[in-house]
């Protein structure tokens, strides 16, 4: 992996951004090159691949969502940056993967097998570029609503430390702590209050949708992190849990499938918000409007994720490295320069969104990144697919995975070092480990498992050997 110095990339990119990079994407008219695309990136946390409607889903309300997708791509082999949401977060913001990232799971520790005592949350690094810097080179303005998830309580590393005009939300949702546990929200570098006036998923959209009306005559990258339909996300100011929606209320189900059900389609609501203002603000022809998740479903805090088939086809969820756990429902909308009711197949992942909105905004990314640019797509143009997509995460030991082509392979390198192969085109569900029968494929992406990772002090992959 190259390595690169922050400050010199950034004085570079400032000079590129004063008119030395042009913007001339195929399928752009005369006066769409003069004007940069704003971006809204909106990212739901732990929504399956199975959980919208149009993707599959027939429990579920998502209205909105599946005309978003009528109206623009659905894309079906979308991968997130991880099986979990601070790496995931962290590979989205940096463009690469978790070989290369700073941060490669939800908590660090001093070897394999190290008690939770000694594990810490690490904090993206000085050195570390994210999309909101490199667009704010390009004269856009950055803001980011929801869940920050890469940082506890260190003011160098808030998101305005990190290319963001505009924060609000938390830096770290620590889910399970007691209710005695100061955990503010916070607007910028200020703590705001601890208790929101309202259902806070709520006051994230009305903040966003505040930023994008102060900010409508100007470039903007908007940055909506929810938190739902995260485990124990749903709550009221009160403690209790947001009421059912009545479309499910009357359901035979169990009390923690409504409220599931009730988070997504109250997100569903949300995201027709946006969609609205953007609309009638006259701002949809000149806004790319990417929604995804972190992660697969979740199964905690009493949550059935084979209740809705919350993964679809499917194997696995989140904390996996099965398909279930890393392909994630995506969809893009951009009226006017994506053609309505595309359904594409292209392979691409997270750490390919900043360098997709570096050529849009026509400015140059960071040379040590690991995605590629995925611009073309959005105009009905082809892109050349990845050598290789790499996952890497340390829960449950060293595990790691590659998609190669249709390959898939997944190891489990504490458990056993014999590698597991499926082949995607004809086995979705990664029902058959067929890598007896393909021993140059396995060797070939036991090179690249090799290859991929770098070693990092934070995530060592060698046992813990104690004290």
């Amino acid at each position: 992996m190259l390595t690169i110095d922050r400050r010199e990339f950034l004085k570079k990119l400032s000079i590129g951004a004063a008119g030395t990079v042009a913007f001339t994407l195929p399928g752009l008219n005369c006066s769409q090159k003069k004007k940069k695309p704003n971006v809204v990136f909106i990212l739901a946390d732990d929504l399956g691949y199975g959980d919208l409607g149009c993707c599959g889903q027939t429990m579920i309300q998502t209205p909105r969502l599946d005309t978003l997708a009528e109206e623009g791509i659905r894309f079906t082999q979308a991968y997130s940056g991880s099986t979990v949401c601070a790496p995931s977060r962290c590979s989205l913001l940096t463009g690469k993967h978790t070989g290369h990232t700073t941060v490669r799971d939800n908590k660090s520790h001093m070897g394999i097998g190290a008690p939770d005592s000694m594990k810490k949350r690490i904090s993206l690094a000085v050195e570390d570029v994210t999309i909101a810097e490199v667009l704010k080179q390009a004269g856009y303005v950055t803001g980011i609503f929801g869940k920050w998830g890469l940082v506890k309580k260190n003011v160098k590393d808030f998101p305005t430390r990190h290319g963001f005009d505009e924060f609000f939300g938390k830096l770290l949702v620590e889910y399970g702590s007691p209710k005695d546990t100061p955990n503010p929200y916070w607007h910028n570098e200020e703590a705001a209050f601890t208790q929101p006036p309202y259902f806070i998923h709520d006051y994230y959209t009305d903040r966003a949708l505040e930023f994008i009306e102060q900010n409508r005559s100007k470039p903007f990258f908007l940055f909506l992190s929810y938190q739902i339909p995260h485990a124990q996300s749903g709550n009221m100011p009160d403690g209790t849990r947001l009421p059912h929606d009545s479309i499910y209320a009357e359901k035979e189900w169990p009390d923690y499938q409504k409220h599931h059900a009730t988070l997504i389609t109250r997100m569903d609501h949300s995201v027709g918000k946006v969609l609205d203002l953007l609309t009638s603000l006259k701002l949809e022809s000149n806004t790319l409007v990417i929604f995804s998740s972190d992660n697969g479903p979740h199964k905690e805090d009493g949550n059935d994720p084979d209740f809705f088939n919350s993964n679809g086809p499917l194997r696995g969820i989140k904390r996996d490295l099965y398909e279930g756990g890393i392909r994630v429902p995506t969809l893009a909308w951009w009226p006017g320069t994506i053609q309505a009711g595309t359904v594409s197949d292209h392979v691409w992942a997270f750490w390919d969104v900043l360098p997709t909105c570096a050529e849009l905004a026509g400015v140059i990314p960071p040379d040590d990144i690991d995605g590629v640019s995925i611009a073309p797509v959005f105009f009905g143009k082809s892109v050349k697919e990845h050598e290789y997509l790499y996952w890497e995460i340390l829960q449950g030991g060293f595990r790691q995975a590659v998609r190669m082509g249709d390959w898939k392979a997944v190891r489990f390198t504490m458990k056993n070092e014999s590698t597991e192969l499926y082949d995607l085109k004809t086995d979705i569900g990664e029902e058959h480990n067929i890598a007896d029968r393909y021993p140059d494929v396995v060797k070939q992406i036991e090179t690249v498992f090799a290859m991929a990772h770098t070693d990092s002090e934070h995530w060592p992959t060698t046992r813990w050997e104690g004290q």
